[in-house]
């Protein structure tokens, strides 16, 4: 049976107001049937929004959207797959303890109220014999690997007739082989028209090696796009941000062995918030003036990993030692031995939300000298030079110090951490998804200032989902798979495949 071509979509003028905040300012996208077409912009830029008016979960201000050549207001979700429409997210949706074909099918905007298995599962059948790619059907989705999630996210799309496929940081999860297989194949159906994408995404590689064509937003407008075949990434960043300043200034001494031991972590175990082996033996060295990366797919402990260095895990077995004596991740240990704590969400795990900019970055130094006299007096006025010095130094976007912390942008929520732990010129420095969801403005500034403390003599445990970062910081790197570090290279000598290899679990041996 021939199958129906994806819908020529096309916005124009599309313009979308949140009360004096215009979020997206006359914006204009062909979106041609069977085209692989990647939005990029900051965080804000509006990326969000026009994907939200095009899903029907908002309605624009001005512009239109048409489909197949009919101009269409799109109400809601629901219209939007009945026009062909449909969106992967970020995170998974499937429901664990169903089965693939059981998620398949439920994922229907209307059910009926007894389902006929047998014919389900005969439609389900013959759907998959026409897809590129396989998944076991009767097998749970907590089974799967993270890879065959993803796949089963867009097989959910297009099993329910939706052609156009908008996938939002599709590739997060994914080990690099897992990525790469991913988007092959989606680019294939896209040559042969079985499909149109529409992807966002903050990797440039993705962009390039899958993309047909490129729009760029920056602050609600579309500065630029056309084929990819006409950019490369630096131009494509400066599209971002405007400008050239979003580029490292700090230079890598080059690769190095480090200096004296800073870290030692031995045999050590931890339970998960359910109760299973999170950690099974973990055993690392990070000495001075080095950047040890961890990489691994997000839950093969690595959170867990990070919990117990900053404290809020209990190890149930090993031994951690910085500077050659125990660390139990006391705040007095962390003073005393200046471990500097980058968390993966600044604002749950390394903000105090009800209080001001200044107060978040007084938070190490509150009752010391100069700030505190008489062991609790508290100097607001020492407290507020001091966060007024930080914000300029470290250029954060605030209306000031006493500004709530919650008015910050994700990206200068992060850059306060950062301040406030740099600010004591760490020797240990624990870095989780440091720059995760940032754009490249924001994750260049976090990047120099790593590599700044390092080259400093800072010892930095590194741990991200982003192998591009870790190959581009990382004197040496690590891999994490079922609560174990499995491999380890020096950045000389490491290898993406090898790396990806071990991500997945394919022959890693403990190492």
């Amino acid at each position: 049976m021939t199958q129906p071509l994806p819908p020529h979509v096309e916005v124009a003028g599309l313009t979308k107001r949140f009360g004096s905040f215009t979020a997206l300012d006359d914006v204009s996208i062909r979106f041609a049937p069977g085209c692989f077409h990647a939005l990029l912009g900051e965080n804000g830029a509006g990326k969000s929004t026009l994907v939200k008016c095009l899903m029907g979960y908002h309605q624009p201000d001005g512009g239109s959207v048409a489909v197949d050549g009919r101009e269409i207001g799109i109400a809601n979700p629901r219209t939007a797959h009945a026009l062909g429409l449909g969106m992967v997210y970020q995170h998974f949706t499937l429901v664990p303890s169903m089965t693939v074909a059981e998620n398949l099918y439920v994922g229907r905007d209307l059910l009926p109220q007894v389902i006929d298995w047998r014919s389900a599962r005969a439609e389900i059948d013959a759907f998959m014999t026409r897809m590129p790619f396989r998944v076991p059907v009767d097998a749970r989705a907590e089974e799967l690997s993270a890879g065959e999630k993803q796949k089963v996210e867009i097989l959910k799309q297009l099993f329910h007739g939706r052609r156009f496929l908008i996938l939002d940081e599709p590739t997060s999860v994914l080990t690099p082989q897992e990525a790469e297989d991913m988007l092959g194949l989606l680019a294939g159906m896209a040559k042969t028209k079985a499909l149109s994408v529409l992807l966002i995404t903050h990797k440039m590689r993705e962009v390039l090696a899958f993309a047909d064509e490129v729009t760029v937003l920056r602050r609600g407008r579309q500065v630029t796009g056309g084929a990819v075949a006409d950019f490369n990434a630096a131009s494509l960043a400066e599209s971002m941000v405007g400008a050239t300043a979003f580029e490292a200034t700090t230079k890598r001494d080059g690769a190095r062995k480090g200096g004296e031991e800073v870290l030692e972590v031995v045999d050590l175990t931890a339970d998960g918030d359910r109760g299973n082996r999170a950690l099974a033996g973990v055993s690392l060295t990070v000495r001075a003036g080095e950047i040890l990366g961890i990489a691994g797919v997000s839950g093969n402990g690595q959170r867990e990993l990070v919990d117990v260095l900053c404290g809020q895990r209990h190890a149930t077995g090993g031994v951690v030692a910085v500077d050659g004596e125990p660390y139990h991740a006391r705040r007095g240990e962390m003073r005393d031995h200046r471990v500097g704590i980058l968390p993966e969400e600044p604002m749950r795990n390394g903000c105090v939300r009800t209080m001001t900019v200044a107060e978040n970055l007084g938070l190490h130094t509150f009752d010391r000298p100069p700030i505190a006299r008489g062991g609790f007096w508290i100097d607001h006025h020492v407290l507020r030079e001091k966060a007024k010095a930080l914000i300029a130094r470290f250029n954060i976007r605030t209306q000031g110090p006493d500004a709530p912390v919650t008015s910050l942008s994700g990206g200068n929520v992060q850059r306060l951490v950062l301040a406030r732990e740099l600010d004591r010129a760490p020797r240990l420095m624990i870095a989780a998804n440091p720059c995760f969801g940032l754009d490249v403005a924001a994750v260049a500034a976090i990047h120099d200032e790593l590599v700044a403390a390092r080259n400093r003599g800072a010892a930095i445990l590194l741990l991200s989902e982003d192998l591009d970062e870790l190959l581009a910081l990382s004197d040496r790197i690590a891999v994490m798979f079922g609560g174990r570090l499995v491999y380890e290279t020096g950045i000389e000598t490491a290898d993406v495949g090898a790396l990806g290899r071990h991500m997945a679990g394919d022959g890693a041996e403990a190492a």
